[in-house]
Order: C-alpha cells, then structure tokens, then sequence
C-alpha cells in the first residue's frame, strides 16, 4: 500500500528541504542503516511492516475494543517513533503516518466513513516538546484515508482531565488506577451531524498495557460514542518474554504484547 503525499510532504516541499539542510548540516544518517543523509533511506523506508496485527494485550483491558499495531515497538520503528516525538524530527512524519494509516484500515476495514480520535497530550506537554506529534500524525492519516477512497476527519474530541503520575515502571494494574478518569470528551458537543453513523477509531503512537485506550473508550462511551477500534503505530513488546510454544499458524500476532519488565 502506497499513500499519497501531502503538499509538505513532497520532493520539493518546505518540510522536505528544511530537513534536507539541517540533515546536511548536522551529519544525519539513516536510524535504519546509518547510511549518511536522510534519517531514514528510501531502502528503509520500504523495508517498514506493511500489515498491521492485533495487538495481543496481557492482561487485555476489559471491554476494550480490538486494537491494531502496524509494528512492534522496537528497532527502527521505536527510533523512528523517539525522533519524531522528542527530537522534533519532522522528516519523519511521512513514514509514520503511512503506519499509522495501515492500522486504521485494519481497526476499520471497509470505505465506510471514520472520525479519528487522538489520545490527547497536555498542553504544557505540547508546548514542551513544539509540536503536537500524534495530532499531525492522525491529520496525515486521515488525508491518506481520503486519497485512498475512505471518508475519514480527524477530530479533537478528547481532553485530559486531572493529574496523573508517570506511567514509567507502572504494571498494567496501576496504569489502569493511575489513568482512572483522566480524560473528558468536550469536543463531543461540537460534533456536526454529518458525523452521525461514523465509525470511530482512537489513536496513538504507541500501546503498552492499553490502560490509556481502554480510558479514551471509558471517556467516549460516557457520551455515548462507541469505539469501532483502536489504532497504534506500535506495540511494545515484553523485554523479557517467557517461552511461548511454536504456533506456525498464527503468524499475524504480536507475541507478549503489554507488559514492560
């Protein structure tokens, strides 16, 4: 599957040649190969997972609607994802987005039309960092949804909603405790009409234990918009799994998704 390009997205766009400068000025090299230039190589590029896979939560969140990863969380895919978000490298937002895409088509297949829903980011969160990174992630997904014959909008519906601590080291017990009514769905009073029978699918960069999916559903369905899906770029995976026996029919599953040891 090959998306379309946006117009900052193209060979001579601004963000293309911005990139291509400080690329050149830093001594940037592919987060793939280390070949010198762009951060990531057409090769590299091409080389990304093209299938997405439900994401096998342990322990999965009760009622939590089926989630999608067009990767695992690992490799270059977790470069790719680190770079962007806290290194603000936007030249990387093209190859993020095609991922992000995949797994919205998985988590809802078909040309029926889609509202995409963010996890949402703090404020200060987002004036730290520069820029709202999943935010333009899911705009440039939906834009390729809309090339690709789906109608599709991004739409801001959710909003963080009281202090939570750090998620780092957490087990998925105390994720789940620690997000407990964090976010609100404000935007659901701006919803036009024409979003009436539209699927919805949440998304986010990466999933872990799903504590922070199964609390954007929470915050929907109390305003009654179900979740058809969610969608991830990635999917961590246990560093250290236990042995998991052979299973050569089930090749399209992320193994020991959900736990961080």
């Amino acid at each position: 599957m090959r998306a379309g390009r946006g117009a900052d997205e193209g060979p001579g766009g601004p963000l293309r040649v911005t990139e291509a400068c400080a690329d050149l000025l830093t001594g940037a090299a592919c987060l793939g190969c280390a070949r010198p230039g762009r951060l990531l190589c057409h090769d590299c590029r091409a080389a990304l997972p093209v299938h997405p896979v439900p994401a096998v939560l342990d322990p999965t969140p009760p009622g939590l609607a089926p989630t999608w990863a067009a990767a695992a969380y690992d490799g270059v895919v977790r470069d790719l994802v680190v770079h962007h978000k806290e290194r603000r490298r936007l030249s990387l937002r093209p190859p993020l987005a095609d991922l992000l895409t995949r797994a919205v088509r998985a988590a809802a297949p078909g040309r029926d039309a889609v509202l995409l829903v963010a996890v949402p980011s703090r404020r200060a969160v987002v004036r730290a960092r520069g820029h709202d990174p999943l935010g333009t992630l899911v705009a440039l997904a939906a834009r390729r949804l809309r090339r690709q014959g789906v109608p599709a909008r991004p739409f801001r519906l959710l909003a963080p909603h009281g202090a939570v601590a750090d998620q780092a080291g957490l087990d998925a017990a105390a994720r789940a405790a620690n997000l407990a009514g964090s976010m609100w769905c404000p935007g659901a009073r701006r919803l036009p009409a024409s979003a009436a029978g539209s699927r919805l699918v949440v998304c986010d960069d990466v999933v872990t234990t799903g504590a922070t999916l199964a609390e954007a559903q929470r915050a929907l369905a109390a305003v009654g918009l179900p979740v058809t899906g969610h969608a991830v770029v990635a999917a961590t995976l246990r560093r250290h799994p236990p042995p998991a026996p052979a299973r050569p029919d089930r090749p399209d599953r992320l193994p020991w998704v959900g736990r961080a040891y």
